[in-house]
């Protein structure tokens, strides 16, 4: 299998001043110990300015553009297994395959999730992609959360779809059923950290990476509202967590709202919906190897379909 390499650029927020270098590039990097990046440090692998420093206390003042290269062990490696799972295919050529995700399906293997997950489902379709970093997945879907993602079949693909992201030029839409009354669109724009506590967990934080979330109303129902949301950046939880912090948490989020939020209600469905209602609608975005323009969707799952029926029918019988 071919090396892995991690590339990040990335820049210093002004709110992080006087931190450590090791202690903000541990701030932007959440997924990466500060003891790990104290290393790459040390090892040269840390530029800051395009100038190589091998100094984790040195001071940073905010602004500085910080570039890593480094090649990394292949990420839980001994459980990259093919597995014959099928995978809804939306899109494929010679370069790229867009999936639609299904709901309970985790996309990385890992402790935890050892088999069963698109990774494992993309080894047994495509076996030469485990040549291809993270098995050419350049983005990520929680495990209950539906609809399209996109991976890179060769190296050069998911190289150019990472850049694509990088720099915003792929667009991702979403669809979602929230707790409360919207009256007007909007935008989030907060940062997004690792919970201190509950590590499984993300949260708004000044010091943390950069999020933007915008959303429209598609329609709203008695007590929800129907969203089409829209990623400007790409954190971990990003959508849930935003709307949490606006106090208008997904129907059926067990992470980030009790799953007790809607047993209360007179509507089973809501009742029963046990899941984040989140659904991964388009993908818009140039092809990474030939730049032609490209739209993709992908339909509401029918557990979302039947919920927003309900809602619809429970909002007619009270007019």
């Amino acid at each position: 299998m071919a090396p892995q390499y991690l590339n990040i650029t990335e820049q210093v927020p002004h709110i992080l001043f006087p931190q450590r270098l090791d202690q903000a590039i541990a701030k932007l990097l959440a997924d990466y110990s500060r003891s790990q990046i104290k290393g790459w440090i040390l090892e040269g692998k840390v530029k800051v300015n395009d100038q190589v420093t091998i100094l984790p206390n040195k001071k940073i003042l905010g602004g500085e553009i910080i570039k890593i290269s480094v090649m990394i062990e292949r990420e839980h490696e001994q459980y990259w297994k093919a597995q014959n799972i099928a995978l809804n295919i939306v899109y494929e050529d010679d370069d790229i395959i867009v999936i639609n995700k299904p709901r309970d399906m985790v996309v990385h293997s890992g402790a935890g999730n050892l088999d069963g997950t698109i990774l494992n489902a993309l080894l047994y379709y495509y076996p030469a992609i485990a040549n291809v970093p993270r098995a050419g997945i350049v983005h990520r879907l929680d495990k209950n959360t539906t609809g399209l993602m996109i991976v890179g079949k060769t190296l050069s693909a998911q190289t150019k779809l990472v850049e694509l992201l990088r720099t915003r030029s792929i667009i991702r839409e979403y669809e979602a059923i929230t707790i409360g009354i919207i009256n007007n669109d909007g935008t989030v724009e907060q940062p997004i950290a690792r919970h201190a506590t509950k590590r499984t967990h993300m949260t708004v934080n000044p010091l943390g990476k950069p999020a933007i979330t915008h959303y429209s109303i598609i329609e709203r129902f008695r007590a929800h509202t129907r969203l089409r949301l829209r990623l400007e950046t790409g954190r971990t939880h990003q959508i849930r967590v935003h709307m949490a912090y606006m106090n208008h948490h997904l129907v059926g989020d067990q992470l980030y709202r009790s799953s007790q939020q809607n047993h209360h209600s007179n509507i089973e469905v809501l009742r029963r919906f046990n899941r984040q209602a989140l659904h991964a609608t388009t993908l818009r975005l140039h092809h990474p190897i030939t730049a032609r323009e490209m739209e993709l969707h992908a339909a509401l799952p029918q557990d979302m379909v039947e919920l927003v029926n309900a809602l619809q029918e429970d909002r007619k019988n009270f007019l």
